[in-house]
């Protein structure tokens, strides 16, 4: 794969700048990946809007940070990246301030409990706790949204959530990791993509899982759910350049399949975790307002979509 060819020059000094950072070896210790990641995102942090408070809460026993400004009509429930065993808090704060502020509504960034000290069902239960409990705190409908790692973990409450919780609006995944087969295609052809390659997913459903990862269980692996029927109007964002892309299309195909209301977006030239540079490369920054229509559109029950996502 020509990665000169499809990622321009801006891309390319974000990832050298990412690359920069120590311990992103999958063979570093995990205390020491977790201080580069920490360090990492703390030079990347663009601080929040002044008009935005925030406040660390417990969700019944589960830490999250509730974003506002003014009075928000809607509450959006942010899992973030970070391979299941990186990230909390502080590492997607001006992420979530800004979505905040973008889209007017309330944000609850969940903080987790981390792999390999918390193996799974631990991660899902905490976002299914804060599910339930931001419902019955805020009572003004629910719009799922993360990205990566956080991506697998709010597709999973909304899978879950059926027949069980009311009020779910809608979801928007972001680069996700959905527990689909490493023999798609984008795994093949990115599987040395920048930041992130197809042995680094292997490593980080392992550490998540304590070894292989369990089948046929959907609080795990979204895209391994028997039944696709009865989820929320759905929006994804992949990179091109990376392999977890096609399960975002692999998902697309599953919703469309069951009659649900989804589209794809396919961000061409970038890189898994762009989140990351959307106030540094233009392409991020035009995806990042992008999913920011969708998380607004989706929390008024609209749908500015026609249809004709990428193929």
């Amino acid at each position: 794969m020509d990665y000169d060819l499809l990622i321009d020059t801006e891309t390319w000094a974000f990832i050298r700048r990412i690359e920069g950072f120590a311990a992103r070896d999958a063979t570093a210790p995990v205390a020491e990946r977790r201080r580069a990641y920490d360090a990492q995102c703390a030079a990347f942090n663009n601080g929040r809007p002044e008009q935005v408070e925030v406040m660390d809460l417990s969700a019944d026993g589960v830490p999250v940070r509730v974003y506002s400004a003014g009075m928000p009509t809607r509450t959006v429930l942010f899992g973030h990246g970070g391979g299941y065993f990186l990230g909390g808090l502080d590492s997607h704060d001006d992420i979530c301030a800004e979505l905040c502020v973008d889209t007017g509504y309330r944000v609850v960034a969940v903080d987790y409990r981390l792999a390999p000290e918390h193996p799974h069902p631990a991660a899902f239960d905490d976002c299914w706790t804060a599910a339930q409990w931001a419902l019955r705190e805020y009572d003004d409908g629910l719009v799922l949204a993360g990205d990566s790692a956080g991506g697998n973990l709010v597709a999973a409450v909304a899978h879950h959530a059926r027949g069980r919780l009311d009020g779910i609006l809608g979801q928007v995944l972001i680069y996700p990791d959905l527990g689909g087969d490493l023999n798609l295609p984008s795994y093949r052809e990115h599987a040395q993509a920048p930041l992130l390659g197809t042995d680094a997913v292997r490593g980080y459903r392992s550490l998540r899982h304590g070894g292989a990862m369990p089948m046929d269980d959907p609080n795990a692996a979204p895209l391994q759910d028997a039944d696709f029927s009865g989820l929320p109007p759905t929006v994804l964002f992949s990179a091109d350049c990376d392999p977890l892309r096609d399960e975002a299309r692999a998902y697309r195909d599953h919703l469309r399949a069951a009659g649900g209301t989804v589209c794809w977006v396919n961000e061409t030239g970038l890189v898994h975790g762009y989140l990351r540079a959307r106030n540094h490369v233009p392409r991020a920054e035009d995806s990042f307002e992008r999913i920011a229509i969708a998380i607004e559109a989706l929390g008024q029950g609209l749908w500015p979509y026609d249809g004709d996502d990428a193929d």
